[in-house]
């Protein structure tokens, strides 16, 4: 599952509470869970870009020892970065012609208009050279650490700023997976892509991410999708895990994020019942595993702060209630938990187009071969 506490939501290592967190993780452990993806802020981690923060990385440290106690292990995501529709930077970062307009930036706890902009992460060499200095000082600071599962070079990148050519967005992806492989040789390494690296060409796409990770990583939801079936498509995520993994040339495929919000016109039993066939329909599909979007419906009082004040909406994937209680959803995982992953399955049943027509036309081509997909699919069942 992907992690932010209740109370505290994206603040959690500024006020970090052991005893909470302890509480969050065993809760997650007892119910099936095995990896927990945690978010290193980047204005609490780096506040100034020449130095890394030693308390949040403390905090960190003692959040990894927690996961150990609890029986799971971290994902841990660098540079966050964009979080539920808000882009998060410590002021040194902010004030270039980069970042995405659509996206309010958050800093110093106000927000900031879109307007304000974001030093570029792959062609500004002083940005790039902090990030480096923060990820070796992370994974320096965890290597070994049996409570860390691996490390993630970002959530969702291209919503912050996009490389200013593939050569750029390569560079940094040797400069930042190099730094975590000398500090913690032992540790996989992936990156937050997400569906819209695939609606478009951001220059960080699955082709590139398989070249410096270990794993190329994919999110996506199906209310996002203006191409899916609906807002509770459960087979939209392992069609999008398909199609990264043949753009990733056979590598292995992690599903990042997935979910749904569970207030407006969505109940519970819609999400849990999405969340176990979506669940069956990934593990069908090869994937290594699967991250819930998240671990924790967000306290009431959070509702007027960024992002949420935005993003309503936002308040409501937990697996969770803010209050403790558990949603049904959280059953479906238990009872998949610890099911053994399957080999991957050809995709020559749909796809019919090399990646450089893909390339021509991409929304065209991923909404006309997701139709195929799903043909597919029933053809299966019907054989069955």
């Amino acid at each position: 599952m992907n992690y932010w506490p209740a109370a505290e939501a994206m603040e959690w290592l500024r006020a970090y509470d052991p005893g909470a967190t302890r509480r969050d993780f065993a809760r997650a452990g007892a119910a099936g869970f095995d990896t927990v993806r945690v978010f290193l802020r980047w204005e609490d981690a780096q506040p100034e870009g020449s130095a890394v923060d030693p308390t949040t990385i403390g905090r960190l440290i003692d959040a990894a020892d927690a996961a150990l106690d609890a029986g799971v292990r971290l994902l841990v995501t660098l540079f966050v970065g964009h979080m539920s529709g808000a882009n998060w930077a410590p002021a040194w970062a902010v004030g270039g012609t980069g970042g995405d307009r659509r996206f309010r930036i958050v800093s110093g706890g106000r927000a900031l208009p879109a307007e304000r902009g974001l030093r570029n992460w792959y062609a500004d060499p002083a940005v790039v050279d902090a990030q480096e200095r923060l990820a070796a000082a992370a994974a320096g600071a965890l290597s070994g650490h049996p409570g860390v599962w691996g490390w993630d070079l970002g959530n969702e990148n291209s919503n912050c700023t996009v490389p200013p050519d593939r050569a750029a967005g390569e560079a940094w992806l040797e400069r930042m997976s190099g730094a975590l492989r000398r500090a913690d040789p032992a540790r996989p390494v992936t990156i937050g892509l997400h569906m819209e690296d695939l609606e478009s060409d951001r220059l960080i796409g699955p082709a590139e991410a398989a070249r410096w990770c270990d794993v190329v990583s994919m999110h996506g939801y199906p209310i996002y999708a203006d191409w899916a079936a609906g807002p509770t498509d459960h087979e939209l995520v392992p069609y999008l895990a398909e199609l990264t993994r043949w753009l990733a040339g056979g590598a292995p495929v992690l599903f990042e994020e997935l979910g749904l919000p569970t207030g407006g016109a969505l109940s519970e039993a819609d999400a849990a019942e999405y969340t176990g066939r979506a669940l069956d329909g990934l593990r069908a599909s090869g994937c290594t595993g699967a991250f819930l979007w998240c671990f924790s419906d967000y306290a009431a009082e959070l509702a007027s702060t960024p992002p949420f004040d935005a993003a309503p909406h936002e308040l409501s994937f937990g697996l969770w209630r803010a209050d403790g209680t558990p949603k049904a959803a959280v059953a479906e995982v238990t009872a998949r938990a610890g099911a053994a992953c399957v080999a991957p399955r050809s995709p020559d049943a749909w796809l019919d187009i090399d990646a450089a027509t893909f390339d021509e036309d991409r929304r065209f081509h991923l909404a006309r071969m997701y139709g195929r997909y799903r043909d597919s699919l029933r053809a299966e069942e019907r054989v069955e």
